[in-house]
């Protein structure tokens, strides 16, 4: 089953153009730590996946790139074909010569219906060269105009017209002292609206990437290049193949194939012994946690600590809300790597305060004619901040 990426904006084509770097080079790595017939099946469920492959052998990635501005799009396009092992489709992007300004409203309500049309035919022709269609995954920020915008945009057509395929957005989540004034309204609404047409949210943290570089690889001078080769290598060990649970001798076919929909018990009271724990431990109570473990010793891994009802809400048995995926196919140059995707409470506060910040600057009318010159009415702020504070609410309640 194959993945249809769309790369939106400057941040989501740069990041796009890392992963599927980053999932190739991991494809043709020589380190696999496993037999040759597991590495082939490994290679060709990753190629169904990401890429189909042109006559000359050059695989192709499943790929719709969307930008209002032609020079980061065009730099993609080149540094793909300049590495010689892959490329974008020669028909796969869309760019025009005016970008968003950083202003949501313009890249929602102007730039996306205009050029609706070519936008979703051009997804529309990526998803005819599947044989079989998982779902979307949508790269993108959330602070800028482009990105945040026409993604919310794009995703909301996506969720008419493909509404039994999963569509998964990736956002990165600005630094807390960005450089764009407006990004906190730019953020909620991003969220709100992909909280209404999105199946699963996966949020990245610049501040928390770039302390990664700084920390753990020790870069002095960090680029926005070194925070994305993080990113993609994150991203990858999330969806390279790997063998589920169920099934220990064939890769799972569907790479999002978890269940992402979390449904509460109709009864039941919750827990109060549990609850208690909880607080007294100040865990980040989860929902759902999904730990992906590739190379050396991956049998032998102990996982049980994840399986601690403590870490979970009250309504929720570890069993229903732990999967565990293995493989010991290395990924890329490590030996033995884990990476943990979780539905936790661990956004609640960064989500709280750009709420607070967005309601501050909307409290004082500061730059809302920004917004309302394009179409996105006061009420619409209004029920942004009513959709968030619930989600906050939800989420501060497990």
């Amino acid at each position: 089953m194959s993945i249809v990426t769309v790369q939106l904006g400057q941040c989501g084509n740069q990041i796009g153009f890392e992963v599927f770097d980053a999932l190739l080079s991991d494809s043709h790595s020589s380190q696999g730590l496993c037999c040759k017939r597991e590495n082939e099946a490994y290679q060709a469920s990753c190629k169904e996946r990401f890429f189909s492959e042109e006559e000359n052998g050059v695989p192709i990635a499943r790929a719709v790139l969307v930008d209002m501005e032609p020079k980061v799009i065009n730099q993609t396009l080149s540094k793909a074909a300049q590495s010689g092992r892959w490329k974008y489709g020669q028909h796969a992007c869309f760019c025009q010569k005016q970008g968003s300004g950083n202003n949501w409203a313009y890249g929602y309500s102007v730039h996306g219906p205009r050029h609706e049309e070519s936008i979703m035919n051009l997804i529309r022709k990526e998803v005819e060269k599947c044989d079989s269609l998982s779902g979307f995954f949508i790269i993108m920020s959330m602070a800028g105009g482009t990105g945040s915008g026409i993604g919310a945009f794009v995703t909301q057509n996506l969720q008419d017209q493909y509404s039994n395929s999963l569509k998964m957005n990736q956002i990165i989540w600005p630094y807390g002292t960005g450089e764009v004034i407006v990004q906190n309204y730019n953020s909620i609404l991003t969220l709100s609206h992909l909280y209404r047409s999105s199946d699963a949210l996966l949020v990245h943290e610049n501040d928390a990437v770039h302390k990664i570089c700084a920390k753990l690889m020790n870069i002095k001078q960090i680029s926005f290049s070194d925070i994305n080769q993080v990113l993609a290598h994150q991203l990858g060990s999330v969806f390279q193949p790997t063998y589920s649970a169920e099934s220990s001798f064939h890769y799972r076919r569907n790479p999002l194939g978890i269940d992402w929909h979390v449904r509460p018990p109709l009864s039941g009271p919750p827990s109060l012994g549990k609850m208690s724990l909880n607080k007294d431990l100040h865990f980040n109570t989860s929902i759902a946690n999904l730990v992906i473990l590739r190379g050396k010793d991956v049998q032998s891994a102990d996982v049980e600590g994840f399986k601690d009802p403590a870490l979970y809400t009250s309504w929720l048995e570890p069993v229903n809300a732990f999967n565990v995926w293995k493989t010991q196919r290395a990924f890329s140059k490590y030996e033995k790597s884990a990476v943990l995707v979780s539905n936790s409470q661990f956004l609640v506060k960064p989500l709280d305060m750009i709420v607070g910040k967005a309601w501050n600057m909307f409290a004082s009318k500061a730059y809302i004619h920004q917004y309302t010159k394009f179409g996105i009415e006061e009420e619409d702020f209004l029920d942004s901040f009513t959709s968030l504070e619930q989600v906050v609410a939800s989420y501060c309640n497990l």
